[in-house]
């Protein structure tokens, strides 16, 4: 039996109006999805740590319309490693919990930290802060029934400081809270396995035993480096970075992935397609349903 409840895409405003993530959600809705992750930054729902109570309110009529069940991903921008902005951000994640409640979503998406090379001073204590916050923003989520998903992310300046896949999933086993757990992005960890010289299937298995989110797109887990593409198709000829293409247009071994690891109950697959990809997306859609299935006759391998 598989531990994997759904699957579905992501959608967000492409415009800061919630009239772009509305005609989405329709076109999400006309092909069969039946779960969605909002990226609810896209929109202008918060100020300052505060809820905008009128655009929520928009907000949670718009999403009554739709029978999907829901997750949210928070800010992209989201950092608990940085000294400076850590307690904005924490305000700010807040709000984004009680909008979860209002609208029924049950997961909220956290980036993991990093630093930039010059932060020299504050190397020593980011993990430890990073841990402190993300304590602090559970105990908050607890009494909404949201679960915090620490998304794993790649190395994408030199020098910088960023944990391995690994290192997230010592991170939530840290901080122990019921309403935390790890998002593991297959795309993200590829990345960052090639960069670093790791072992991409291990690193997944030390994550699958706390995660309780997915994050599935393709690629080939090639760091971009410094190249720069002048259009992003140019990137996705060349297969470098972190292309969000439809599953199968990399070489992730979905299938191998999926055939072997448990994840904790109650997760969701979502998919985050480029959206330049919609044509490709209800193909997806009934290849992550079949991922589920295979999931669900798995043969598991012990984590490392």
């Amino acid at each position: 039996m598989s531990n994997i409840i759904a699957t579905g895409f992501s959608s967000g405003s492409v415009d800061g109006e919630l009239f772009s993530l509305e005609a989405d959600l329709r076109r999400l809705a006309d092909i069969g999805v039946d779960t969605v992750e909002l990226g609810l930054t896209s929109v202008d729902l918060v100020s300052g740590g505060r809820v905008i109570r009128e655009r929520a309110e928009r907000l949670q009529a718009l999403t009554g319309q739709f029978p999907f069940r829901y997750t949210v991903h928070g800010l992209v921008s989201s950092n608990f490693m940085d000294p400076g902005t850590v307690r904005y951000q924490l305000d700010a994640a807040k709000a984004l919990i009680e909008i979860c409640d209002r609208i029924g979503a049950r997961v909220i998406v956290q980036h993991g930290g990093h630093l930039r090379a010059d932060q020299l001073a504050e190397r020593a204590g980011a993990d430890q802060r990073e841990r402190e916050a993300l304590l602090e923003l559970a105990e908050f989520a607890r009494p909404y029934d949201v679960r915090i998903a620490l998304e794993n992310i790649f190395t994408t300046e030199p020098g910088q400081y960023r944990q391995t896949p690994a290192e997230v999933a010592a991170t939530v086993r840290a901080v122990n809270h019921p309403n935390l757990v790890a998002l593991i992005d297959f795309s993200h960890a590829y990345i960052e396995s090639t960069y670093r010289g790791l072992d991409f299937r291990g690193q997944l298995r030390a994550m699958a035993p706390v995660a309780g989110h997915l994050h599935v797109h393709d690629s080939f887990g090639r760091p971009i480096g410094f190249y720069q593409p002048y259009h992003p198709q140019e990137a996705t000829a060349l297969g470098l970075g972190d292309l969000h293409m439809p599953l199968g247009w990399g070489d992730i071994d979905w299938d191998g992935i999926f055939g072997e690891l448990e994840f904790l109950p109650g997760t969701v697959m979502m998919m985050e397609i480029g959206a330049r990809y919609r044509s490709e997306q209800p193909a997806c859609l009934e290849r992550a349903r079949q991922l589920m299935t295979l999931n669900a006759s798995r043969r598991p391998v012990a984590a490392e």
